[in-house]
């Protein structure tokens, strides 16, 4: 699993800093039906895209002050980040395709 667990601590080194490639950022829950079904195609563009995209979780209950700094209202979201800046975001679940295309890859 190539995906980075994003909390407070380290946001910024890992997303706010970071230069290169792309960072898509799953604002998910475990309590969330829809978050769920998202896991499983997240981890498969962690694995397939490794070194062309970087790919953070963010647990909305555990990290809530990431949560209202990227004004997540409704889970998953899904934001692609380059170099500090927010380029996309998405709200509820998305196919494969449909995020690779956020991503442009």
């Amino acid at each position: 699993m190539n995906e980075i667990t994003i909390t407070k601590e380290n946001f910024d080194d890992e997303v706010r800093n970071y230069k290169g490639m792309p960072v898509l950022l799953d604002f998910w829950a475990g309590w969330c039906g829809p978050c769920m079904m998202l896991a499983p195609v997240i981890e498969q563009i962690a694995d397939e895209f490794d070194g062309k995209v970087k790919v953070g979780s963010i647990n909305v209950d555990e990290q809530p002050e990431l949560a209202m700094a990227f004004r997540c209202e409704s889970i998953p979201l899904l934001v692609v980040v380059k170099d500090g800046v927010i380029q996309k975001q998405a709200v509820g679940y998305r196919s494969k395709e449909d995020i690779i295309e956020m991503l442009g890859l």
